[in-house]
């Protein structure tokens, strides 16, 4: 007896995007600066390596100073916000159910702290939701990607100070509220697991707030604060919008070990907890046992207030949302090898894999793998809210591009998805990321493009800013109508 696996019905089919990689206007509509606004395009020498900005105040303060000459590509995007009419009816021709995008929180509040938010802003994100609804596509919102305000940065360190805890509540409160009859689906925070290798990226930390030699300390302190602002944010979610569905979001990889050597094989182990120790304490509601010897080994000590284990207890996620673009390899520490490149939890080459233009691996069974181990772990619904292929795209001289490349990158995880399905797992969607070409997260360039919808501008911020189709766009249209059944 053979058995086929079905994508099930009202299976939410769209793309994603992040609010500092796409709308530009950083200095419109009373937007504050954030911490993406100074972020600088580096001319890559080697595109496989993530060049992760850590910086200090006094870098901010210098950058702030002499940005006459200097690339922020964050700061112009793609100019969704002027364009999000059109984007949005792409989207709609797509097939699109559902678009994920994110709040600029130094929209709303401009430096963080404010008691009234920016009306500007507020009604900004109004005229797109109403946008989406025009076209049917269901709203899929994060509150933070990669971004908060700069002053919260630079006055508190970021997440690494409880007061900011605070500070997002009340953000989480005030969009709640304005949006609860247009937004049903939410995401706190973009992988929140990055923070322990990009913790200005994810949350705002600044040298100057790590006391000396203490910097993963620092790491799971503001891991704990953006944690309880999370179950924070949950409960306020839950109350004044009953009907929502909140989650938090992780970056998504399995490792393998680099042979069946036992202590291999507890490397890997060991490995995932990079992503299950997150998982584990939104998911269950406390801290895993295993990451007590984890702090004592490593010297931390993580200050908790009265409260924050009942806080975190009691406000779980509905969901589980991630990204999934690759799996890693992990080997007992005296056996070296080679790393994988563009890899935010550094982990070693994979000799089976082939590897996109930024050495990223391309590991289609690795997502199924994933969603099963998510699956048996939690007993939660699931819901992919990133994958793709970055690569270099041609233009020909007819105005088309051909990217195949890509559509094989996709069709192979959708197949793996499918799979999994099969196996049981629950699985809410699947929004790709960068359906529209944008500035890319991590190296701020446009030349590493995702999108089924070209944008012609160059990493510099040059050109006309005209949308068109690659052949990828009819291709996931179609995948879209057949509901995941034709891939051809």
């Amino acid at each position: 007896m053979t058995f086929q696996a079905k994508f099930p019905q009202g299976f939410l089919w769209g793309g994603a995007t992040s609010a500092n990689q796409v709308e530009g206007a950083y200095n419109l509509g009373g937007k504050g600066l954030s911490t993406a606004d100074v972020v600088e395009f580096v001319e890559p020498e080697d595109r496989t390596s993530m060049k992760i900005p850590f910086p200090s105040i006094d870098e901010i303060n210098n950058i702030l100073k002499t940005d006459e000459n200097r690339v922020f590509p964050k700061r112009f995007g793609i100019d969704f916000y002027h364009n999000y009419k059109e984007d949005i009816a792409l989207l709609k021709e797509l097939g699109f159910k559902t678009f994920r995008i994110s709040i600029g929180w130094a929209r709303i509040f401009p430096n963080g702290t404010e008691t009234e938010p920016n009306e500007e802003g507020l009604a900004f994100y109004d005229r797109v939701f109403d946008e989406m609804k025009k076209h049917g596509i269901e709203p899929l919102v994060t509150l933070s990607h990669y971004e908060i305000p700069l002053h919260l940065s630079k006055e508190y360190g970021g997440f690494y100070s409880r007061e900011v805890v605070d500070y997002f509540a009340h953000y989480a409160k005030t969009v709640f509220h304005r949006y609860k009859d247009k937004v049903k689906y939410w995401i706190t925070f973009n992988e929140i697991n990055s923070l322990l290798m990009a913790p200005y990226i994810g949350t705002g930390l600044v040298q100057d707030f790590v006391p000396e030699g203490k910097l993963l300390e620092a790491k799971y302190q503001t891991a704990h604060h953006q944690l309880v602002a999370n179950a924070k944010a949950i409960k306020a979610c839950h109350e004044i919008i009953p009907d929502a569905q909140i989650g938090c979001m992780v970056i998504g990889m399995i490792n393998y070990p680099m042979s069946p050597h036992p202590e291999d094989a507890f490397a890997a182990h060991q490995d995932m907890h990079k992503t299950f120790f997150f998982t584990d304490v939104f998911t269950r509601g406390a801290y895993p046992s295993y990451m007590k010897r984890f702090f004592a080994e490593n010297n931390i000590h993580v200050n908790m207030e009265i409260g924050d284990e009942k806080l975190l207890r009691d406000n779980t996620v509905d969901y589980i949302p991630f990204s999934y673009y690759m799996s890693g390899v992990s080997a007992r520490p005296e056996q070296g090898g080679e790393k994988a490149g563009g890899n935010l939890l550094s982990n070693l080459k994979n000799p089976y894999l082939e590897a996109s233009d930024w050495g990223w691996q391309i590991d289609p069974v690795g997502l199924r793998t994933l969603l099963n181990m998510f699956h048996e772990r939690y007993e939660k619904p699931l819901f992919i809210v990133e994958n793709g292929l970055g690569a270099f795209d041609k233009v020909e001289e007819d105005g088309s591009v051909h990217d195949p490349y890509r559509m094989d990158y996709l069709r192979s995880h959708i197949e793996q998805m499918k799979e999994a399905i099969g196996d049981g797992v629950d699985l809410w969607g699947y929004t790709t990321w960068g359906p529209i070409d944008l500035v890319s997260f991590s190296t701020s360039e446009m030349s590493k493009r995702y999108g089924f919808i070209y944008v012609d501008q160059d990493d510099y911020g040059n050109g006309s800013l005209k949308r068109s189709k690659k052949d990828s766009f009819y291709w996931y249209q179609k995948v879209i109508a057949s509901n995941g059944e034709d891939l051809a």
